[in-house]
């Protein structure tokens, strides 16, 4: 049994999507996120503070290899940026399948609100959401087995389909 994966930029959905596809198929929700946090002690709009992006991005590292590793099957919501790192790409795609949910930038937006407790959104959510967009549509591509739309659809329609692509790509 592979892990679930989720992968894309904040907003898309990964955290509610995961949990309502957690619940459906009987497993665990990790969120690497939470991993981070529970690891460093502190929120990641701390660490990010404190520390800077690189050393958050080497905590991520950990709790991929971490939740990646682990022999009960997960469902696994990444951190936006997770798939920047090649390492964890590939780890990701050894132990499961990995579904980029997508949105366009204005629904992004509208779903993170002005970002002020996310690091990489202060200032300007939507115009950094396009950029980041823009800078990780490559490396989303590399980590996807299958992409999943979220804009315009519930929750229940997204999880639909986010497990109606995992069993597909896991058959």
């Amino acid at each position: 049994m592979k892990h679930l994966v989720l992968v894309g930029l904040m907003g898309a959905g990964k955290t509610t999507v995961g949990r309502r596809c957690a619940d459906r198929l009987g497993r665990p929700f990790v969120d690497t996120d939470d991993v981070v946090i529970a690891h460093a002690g502190m929120s990641v709009d701390e660490i990010f503070r404190a520390a800077g992006e690189s050393h958050f991005r080497e905590l991520e590292r950990t709790a991929v290899a971490d939740v990646t590793a682990s022999p009960e099957p997960l469902v696994i919501a990444c951190g936006g940026g997770v798939v920047l790192d090649p390492e964890n790409r590939r780890a990701l795609r050894a132990s499961g399948v990995v579904v980029w949910l997508r949105a366009d930038t204005a629904t992004l937006a509208s779903r993170v609100g002005d970002g002020a407790t996310r690091p990489l959104l202060r200032g300007d959510a939507p115009g950094a959401l396009d950029r980041l967009a823009r800078m990780r549509e490559p490396a989303y591509e590399a980590a996807a087995h299958c992409e999943v739309e979220t804009g315009g659809r519930t929750i229940e329609e997204v999880a639909e389909a986010v497990l109606g692509a995992f069993e597909g790509v896991s058959a």
